[in-house]
């Protein structure tokens, strides 16, 4: 697409967006008194309006029928997750007994680990991204030491060549290779957060079980970014969090997807739980943990349904939108972002180098900018300005443009914010 830079191009572009609707279904965030341009989904999604009458609905429910709700009425609370599972066809590619609902992303990837990270002295390392998200180094740094090993022996962290941000799959590739059968576990994350950068995590999941490592994936970055086929790669787990991309209160409940492979397998060893337990008798009380021969059997408590409802009115918007729109849309969107930041950045011969890949099929939403001068100050100009984005340390600026309800107008107008960020920074043309 031949991109400009001027009104009149980008709201041609949002006036032929067959998506552009679903923007009035979301409470957009308030800057200056005025609609921000929110480009932080990355972090937190945006509030669908439908989410209060969602919750309202079980909050009314709670007050007049207290404990009853539980297996009463449309709905009841007892099996409320079951009915969040049919979306996650299409979001990630799991079929309905390989995803649940539960708990939050640290204590998921903590219950994972304790099934599939299962060492011996000779088959005990675990490889991830460098620079992981810290949630995802604390996980894997206190499992290896719960097994008594040195996480500087037991964790191998793989780094992008001298003079590059990214990744190469094939350097990857090659280190799975390498440690051969010492490696016991890959966990990476789908996306990194920091550089925006999609890895090829089939490729990943298919070299790592021909060394007959356990594949899992943090997700929390790709989970209603990028559409996934979890069950077709053969991942063996994953696990993501709702409340960025997928919009679903701040803090909300995170997911899990067990490849049925493994989820049928009731003697996998788990950290049980009353919820996990078979339900036909699970109200018997009885000694004795039976599992669910599905991914359920890795639950540990009845869920927290006002958590669950809010989820349930993001997932219902997805259902509606459909991930193969979403997403290329969210190609279109995010190429005219950076369009825009490159031609406004020539023009005040100011320097910003993109550390997101440039193939928009290894990027989602966000672009990750390298700020070479000042950028504390240019990411606070655009803050004062109405753009709510993501400053990460030392110097990058996460701008995130999310297709539900960010619009091409909207980034039209962030380069006009840019112009006077730069302007104000005492950066001349």
């Amino acid at each position: 697409m031949n991109f400009q830079n001027n009104l009149d191009f980008a709201l041609q572009q949002d006036q032929a967006d067959e998506l552009n609707h679903f923007r009035a279904r979301f409470n957009i965030p308030q800057k200056n008194g005025q609609k921000a341009i929110y480009f932080c989904g990355n972090s937190l999604g945006a509030q669908p309006k439908s989410a209060r009458h969602h919750v309202e609905v079980e909050m009314l429910k709670w007050e007049k029928e207290a404990v009853e709700g539980h297996f009463r009425g449309e709905g009841q609370w007892y099996d409320f997750h079951k009915s969040l599972k049919k979306a996650y066809w299409d979001i990630l590619g799991g079929k309905e007994e390989e995803v649940v609902v539960m708990n939050n992303l640290t204590v998921n990837l903590h219950l994972l680990m304790v099934t599939f990270y299962r060492p011996t002295q000779k088959h005990f390392k675990i490889l991830m991204e460098g620079g992981a998200f810290p949630s995802d180094q604390y996980v894997v740094e206190s499992q290896a030491k719960f097994h008594g090993f040195d996480p500087e022996e037991a964790i191998v962290e793989i780094f992008p060549r001298e003079g590059e941000h990214t990744l190469r799959t094939e350097d990857i590739i090659h280190k799975i290779q390498e440690l051969g059968g010492e490696l016991a576990l890959i966990l990476f994350g789908g996306l990194n957060y920091y550089t925006g950068q999609v890895f090829d995590m089939p490729a990943i999941t298919k070299a790592g079980h021909q060394v007959g490592a356990i594949v899992g994936f943090d997700l929390a970055h790709v989970a209603g970014n990028i559409p996934l086929k979890l069950h077709e790669w053969e991942v063996d787990f994953a696990s993501w969090c709702t409340y960025k991309y997928m919009n679903s209160s701040p803090g909300g409940v995170s997911g899990v997807f067990i490849h049925e492979k493994h989820a049928q397998d009731t003697a996998l060893p788990r950290f049980a739980g009353w919820w996990g337990y078979e339900e036909e008798s699970r109200f018997q009380m009885t000694k004795g943990f039976k599992a669910i021969p599905n991914v359920d059997g890795w639950m540990l408590s009845n869920s927290p349904i006002l958590l669950l409802a809010a989820h349930k009115a993001s997932l219902d918007i997805f259902e509606e939108a459909g991930m193969s729109r979403l997403r290329e849309k969210s190609k279109k969107l995010t190429a005219y972002l950076q369009f825009i930041i490159e031609d406004v950045c020539q023009q005040f011969d100011y320097k910003i180098e993109i550390i997101t890949p440039q193939n928009p099929e290894v990027r989602g939403c966000q672009l990750s900018l390298l700020t070479s001068e000042n950028g504390k100050l240019i990411f606070d100009e655009l803050n004062a300005g109405g753009v709510i984005g993501d400053w990460r340390e030392p110097n990058v600026i996460r701008l995130a443009p999310t297709p539900l309800y960010n619009t091409f107008t909207e980034i039209w107008q962030f380069g006009d914010i840019l112009k006077n960020a730069l302007q104000k920074v005492n950066i001349t043309a």
